[in-house]
């Protein structure tokens, strides 16, 4: 009976299996060649299914097994629909590709695309700390293994990198971002897009990179996020453009544009940015996405109602709509009053499809959709890596000495009792930081947990929370927001001050656990007061008047003002916030198991009233003296402050070690550069500290003399060298014409004959140099 019972089921199985083995190759056949089957295929589509091949709506919220019922299925099936994005599992994604691929007219696939800002379920740093690690190959590899992880998934398009340059960290978004430098922000861009796109979009486990945000999106009026920008042409092709060409350059599949204006014009509406550089001085061969809701944005800068500023924006060179829906709805009809052309659309529509094409969706709908990989999802590999790279990117901001015996703190023995005070000691869902869409929060690493485990049972470890993050609850909201809430605590001030003395009283150290949440930066996170919060202040002063050592480990997706605590506190460690595995790996760094070897790439102001403050400024016609800059003194009728000094706290490229390198004076092979030749810059570096250790080691140029004003410094090599204690070792770079070439007034990229200082030290601050003459 139960055989008789089975055999239809089974019989069943095994049709099922040859039918998903016949549909596998059928996917997988072969097709025409890109242009003629693009072609072909545009041939047959009418006006409505161009308009939905660039029509990008978010997914909602589609539970499996009931995507045919969903209210987006409809479009797709209607072939009003490009792709999807945030919408996330194999289950869910080949649903809605069958939607597509089998109920649509056409046949057509769809995109699938996240942010998959820092790593997908097993997230690294944010990305401001993932630079300061300065090793490109490291963060190549961050990108690829997002990449493996989030096509295991389905996913074959990802919303990264972004590369705006920001000298103001008021905007929240710096976390985001690569720094201040257009030179290092340029070599993360092309890492970044290597990793993710691996250089063949068609192999298995390759997606399509999106650099945003295009352009200038860094540098809004005020640091207030969607504000205004307003600079000179020249700025913008010197010091903001870099990376965003850089990506073009490594060969970008898509390029989203920014919400703020450019010359008066929204960026999602401007043709000169769009068409003008992008394509034709760039070359951009890819598609062209809006930023959320950008097209309809315009309507709120004055630039007309929701059909005029869709015409404005692909007449101005947009491919793809996310989610305002302004081309699906519009285009028709001004395509019927002449003021878009057929040939833009088609244009336009030929670039969403060739992506398609080159990532082999046409070959295969399904491509990474079998759930064969994901097991390489959060794996136990992966997440090893992910702490290796998130101590590479703390950066050590001081480490000074303490006590009778007069040694630094840090690193600290695995011995005592050891107290750990904090209200970030212990919250897991703060630990990735902003934009950590996939993370799995509850499973990150908290601090209180990365000691205990290192540790184990050789230190004693007490906790207590110590504060609040603030005394406002509604600001601590704001600061813990998209899933990443910490429980606002009832007791009241002192009576969490109160545990938390007592619990360090009998520590031999404490580890003060602070500063921002995960949402205190990110997007629509500005602040225009970057001290550490009142409540979190009053927290490691009491601690402090204990006469005990102190380590603030500082959590922060942004450069803070904290001068006080630079000068009352011996030891501070920046961890920002280091995702997936972040208690280990701060664990590792704070007991030496790595000794820390990031360093800045932005300028830590010492108030909020510098801002911005960059490394690479230019002389006024005015300046303060080298040495009453140093020595922080005031001259009337000068360029200086009368509150503050000019210098920042911290400058660019800074960062310590838990041992010493010390830095020869810099060698040029010859005084005088000739076009088409080389000199070699030189300088031997030898560590004479205690313990083994990595040094960033950076050049940078200065041009004495120019047609247009020229930065004080400007970035044009680093090398992140490992020296065991005692050891020496040459370090070399070679400088051409190439890299003295700047956009002159005319916007042409030119050299010019002349003097130039080259430097080569630990940070921006080096006077470590030698001139040279380009002829």
């Amino acid at each position: 009976m139960k055989i008789k019972y089975y055999l239809p089921l089974l019989l069943l199985c095994v049709f099922s299996i040859n039918a998903q083995t016949k549909k596998s190759k059928n996917n997988n056949k072969n097709i025409a060649p890109k242009d003629i089957f693009v072609k072909d295929l545009l041939s047959k589509m009418t006006l409505e299914e161009k308009l939905g091949q660039l029509n990008l709506p978010t997914s909602g919220d589609i539970t499996t097994g009931q995507a045919n019922s969903s209210n987006i299925a409809k479009k797709i099936e209607e072939g009003k629909v490009g792709g999807l994005f945030n919408i996330k599992s194999v289950e869910k994604i080949s649903e809605v590709q069958k939607v597509a691929v089998e109920k649509s007219r056409l046949k057509i696939p769809l995109l699938f695309g996240m942010d998959v800002i820092h790593g997908y379920e097993t997230t690294f740093p944010i990305p401001l700390g993932l630079s300061c690690t300065w090793d490109i190959n490291l963060i190549e590899k961050t990108a690829r293994m997002a990449a493996n992880e989030a096509t295991s998934d389905g996913i074959n398009w990802t919303f990264s990198p972004m590369v705006d340059i920001s000298r103001d960290p008021r905007w929240g978004r710096v976390s985001e971002g690569n720094g201040e430098d257009p030179f290092l922000g340029s070599a993360i861009a092309k890492a970044m897009v290597n990793g993710y796109q691996n250089n063949d979009l068609s192999a298995k486990k390759s997606m399509i990179s999106c650099v945003k945000h295009f352009a200038l999106y860094g540098a809004p009026e005020g640091g207030r996020d969607y504000n205004t920008v307003d600079m000179s042409r020249i700025r913008m092709y010197n010091e903001y453009f870099p990376p965003y060409k850089a990506a073009v350059d490594a060969g970008v599949g898509s390029v989203m544009a920014s919400f703020n204006e450019i010359d008066g014009i929204p960026a999602s509406g401007n043709k000169w940015l769009l068409t003008e550089v992008l394509r034709n001085q760039w070359n951009f061969k890819g598609f062209l996405v809006t930023d959320y809701t950008g097209i309809p944005e315009m309507m709120e800068h004055g630039m007309g109602d929701l059909q005029t500023v869709s015409a404005r924006a692909i007449n101005a060179g947009v491919d793809m709509d996310m989610v305002g829906e302004g081309l699906l709805s519009t285009l028709k009809k001004s395509v019927e009053e002449g003021k878009v052309s057929m040939e833009t659309i088609d244009n336009a529509c030929t670039r969403i499809l060739g992506a398609k094409y080159d990532l082999g969706l046409f070959h295969n709908p399904y491509k990474n959709c079998d759930g064969k990989d994901k097991k390489a999802i959060f794996s136990q590999e992966n997440r090893n890596f992910a702490r290796k790279v998130a101590a590479e990117s703390m950066v050590l901001l001081k480490n000074s000495p303490f006590g009778i015996e007069n040694n630094a703190i840090l690193p600290l023995k695995k011995q005592g009792t050891i107290a750990v005070i904090g209200p970030l000691a212990n919250t897991a869902h703060n630990m990735a930081g902003t934009w950590s869409v996939a993370t799995k929060q509850d499973k990150s690493i908290t601090v209180l947990n990365g000691l205990q485990s290192v540790i184990g049972n050789q230190a004693k470890i007490v906790y207590a929370k110590g504060s609040n993050v603030d005394y406002d609850p509604k600001f601590q909201a704001k600061g813990t927001m998209f899933g990443k809430e910490i429980p606002w605590d009832t007791r009241s001030k002192d009576e969490m001050l109160k545990e938390a003395l007592e619990v360090s009283k009998n520590a031999d150290v404490i580890i003060a656990v602070i500063g921002e949440t995960a949402e205190m930066s990110g997007e629509s996170s500005s602040r225009t007061n970057l001290n550490l919060t009142e409540a979190q202040k009053d927290l490691i002063y009491e601690l402090n008047k204990t006469g005990k050592p102190i380590v603030l480990v500082l959590f922060t997706g942004r450069p803070l003002v904290i001068v006080d605590e630079n000068e009352n506190f011996p030891a501070i460690l920046n961890v920002w916030f280091p995702g997936s595995e972040a208690g280990l790996a701060i664990a590792d760094v704070l007991f030496g198991d790595v000794n820390p070897s990031g360093k800045l790439t932005a300028t830590w102001p010492r108030n909020v009233g510098q801002i911005p403050i960059y490394y690479g400024h230019k002389k006024t016609g005015r300046p303060l003296g080298e040495k009453k800059v140093t020595d922080c003194e005031f001259e009337k009728f000068l360029s200086n402050y009368l509150d503050v000094c000019n210098t920042p706290l911290y400058p660019f490229g800074y960062g310590l070690s838990y041992t010493k390198f010390d830095y020869s004076e810099v060698e040029i092979s010859d005084t005088k550069l000739a076009k088409g030749e080389k000199i070699v810059v030189s300088v031997n570096i030898t560590n004479s500290g205690n313990y083994d250790g990595k040094e960033i080691v950076q050049l940078y140029i200065r041009d004495l003399v120019g047609s247009v004003t020229r930065p004080v410094k400007e970035l044009k090599g680093f090398q992140k060298i490992e020296l065991e204690k005692g050891a020496t070792k040459l370090v070399t770079f070679e400088l051409s014409e190439e890299d003295l070439k700047f956009y002159n007034s005319d916007l042409n990229f030119v050299s010019e004959p002349g003097q130039f200082e080259v430097f080569v030290g630990p940070n921006s601050d080096t006077t470590n140099k030698k001139t040279f003459e380009l002829k």
